[in-house]
């Protein structure tokens, strides 16, 4: 059956452009008509390219009172009066600086804009007073209060994150600049501040004491991004296109897409259900490309990010998995004691599962997509190799196990550990057990793979059509001891009635070489008594 062909908003994040030109669109102005009803200033945090932009939009062309743009969507049935306000809207995701002069520039730009439609009664004003000038100017000539909408507010910030006298310079020019929004309160009509992470609370926004954070809250987890319920009950079409392309069914279509793009959860559900999130500028790529790649890792990947795992010396076998309080990652990254804060903000961990009688949330990589492109994109950051020789020395192992050759796989794997001109602190069991946990997921790429760090459980296994490795590793001891932990914990048990070959695998690094020194193997038999 061939499906509707569709045309898509590829880079297009102007409300009245997707509906004038009628190109795909998930219907999220009910949304818009909820908070601007039930709120006067919210803060929203999302991941980038996760529509925050185009919701900024949709708010502007809401505010402006242009009805006929929501001709047949939800708030169409919801808004009775569309009056038409002033709208002020600071975009401030391309303000990207290095020094004070350019964000005073860049600052100085976009408040002559609206100098230009409103006037200026003085000159040499600090920006707070400009910008409250414009305030007072717009509701005095429109007669109507004023809507303010500030995307992507720390953008200035997190290229300077870990530049700190910068940074307190930058933080003190832009509350400067966005102080008036608390003294203009009789003014204005409604305010939304976008961003990634949550400076906002302590620092720039910190005099707006009526600010709702509604980032947590359940009723707004599908605000940005498309909903599991959306895309089976929306996308329709756009599915079966990708399905009859990649010559599969429609379900195992779902199923690719869902791997790859789906998982976000950003709130603790209710009831006990967490609603799933799509990653939506991926899903409308692969829509579009009608192919499952990348879309989102591969748009960019923020430099702080690296920056704030070096500072705090961060593994990655600590990263996915981890249970923590909710003051661990939902806080501002000006008082965080681990990246945590900029890693669920930034969207490359989310919450897994909450656990009300502890009030604790289980951390993790949301999808495929995400885990394999963070993991690829740290290997320059941990081994200052590239990403070239790893994926060589993946396709050798995962060729070599596929052919049951596990000798030859650990052999390249040596090569390749031996070959590393600096990782980390390089004798230590820390360094080798991140190598490995890196080699080993990445490998889940190709085959399936399942590495473990819990105490009791085994470091990896590894199953291919034919064969299923349980793998154990030491560091200055023996191969001898790995495999006897095998057995003493049990590990080959839950594979004991799978039909294919199971072979234990002991591993021993020595800090000395800086490698594998050894390794053996042994097949588990099994019979009942």
């Amino acid at each position: 059956m061939e499906a509707m062909l569709r045309n898509y908003p590829l880079g297009i994040y102007t409300f009245s452009e997707i509906i004038e030109r009628n190109l795909f669109y998930i219907d999220k102005t009910g949304y818009v008509y909820d908070i601007t009803n039930k709120y006067k200033y919210v803060f929203l945090s999302r991941p980038r390219r996760f529509g925050k932009s185009l919701l900024v939009d949709t708010l502007q062309c809401y505010f402006e009172g242009r009805k006929e743009l929501f001709a047949g969507l939800k708030a169409d049935a919801l808004e009775k009066d569309w009056v038409k306000y002033p709208v002020l809207r600071f975009d401030m995701s391309k303000v990207k600086c290095e020094s004070e002069a350019d964000l005073r520039s860049a600052i100085d730009y976009r408040l002559s804009l609206y100098e230009d439609i409103y006037g200026r009664t003085k000159k040499d004003m600090k920006f707070g007073n400009r910008l409250e000038n414009i305030i007072s100017q717009a509701y005095s000539q429109t007669g109507q209060k004023v809507v303010i909408l500030i995307d992507e507010y720390d953008s200035p910030l997190l290229n300077i994150m870990h530049k700190k006298d910068l940074f307190d310079t930058f933080r003190s020019v832009l509350k400067e600049f966005y102080s008036p929004i608390k003294s203009c309160d009789s003014m204005l009509r409604f305010g939304l501040i976008t961003g990634i992470t949550k400076f906002s609370q302590l620092s720039i926004f910190s005099e707006i004491n009526n600010l709702t954070n509604i980032s947590m809250l359940p009723d707004y987890d599908g605000l940005c991004g498309i909903t599991k319920d959306e895309l089976l009950t929306q996308c329709k079409p756009d599915i079966q296109a990708l399905a009859d392309k990649l010559r599969c069914s429609y379900d195992d279509a779902v199923s690719k897409l869902t791997e790859n793009y789906d998982g976000y959860h950003f709130s603790s559900g209710v009831d006990d259900v967490m609603t799933d999130v799509f990653n939506p500028f991926s899903l409308i790529n692969a829509f579009s490309a009608k192919s499952i790649r990348q879309y989102w890792f591969s748009s960019g990947t923020p430099t702080f990010l690296f920056e704030q795992l070096k500072m705090f010396k961060t593994g990655l076998t600590s990263i996915d998995g981890q249970r923590v309080k909710e003051e661990s990652f939902n806080v501002s990254p000006e008082v965080a004691r681990s990246p945590l804060p900029v890693l669920y903000q930034a969207g490359y961990l989310t919450i897994k599962k909450y656990e009300d009688d502890f009030q604790k949330y289980t951390l993790g990589f949301p999808n495929r997509e995400v885990k394999f492109g963070f993991l690829n994109s740290f290997i320059p950051v941990l081994t200052n190799e590239s990403e070239v020789r790893c994926n060589d020395l993946l396709e050798d192992m995962t060729i070599a196990l596929r052919a049951d050759d596990i000798d030859t796989a650990l052999t390249a794997l040596k090569a390749y550990i031996a070959g590393i001109p600096y990782y980390y602190e390089n004798k230590t069991e820390p360094a080798f057990q991140t190598i490995m946990y890196l080699v080993l997921s990445l490998m889940g790429q190709y085959i399936k793979v399942e590495v473990n760090n819990a105490v009791g459980r085994t470091d990896a296994v590894l199953e291919t059509t034919n064969t299923v490795y349980i793998i154990e590793y030491k560091v200055d001891k023996s191969v001898e001891e790995a495999l006897k932990q095998i057995d003493d914990q049990h590990y080959a048990d839950p594979y004991l009635a799978d039909p294919r070959r199971k072979l234990k695998v002991g591993i021993n690094f020595t800090t000395e070489s800086r490698t594998i020194e050894s390794w053996k193997t042994v097949e588990v038999r099994w019979s009942p008594s």
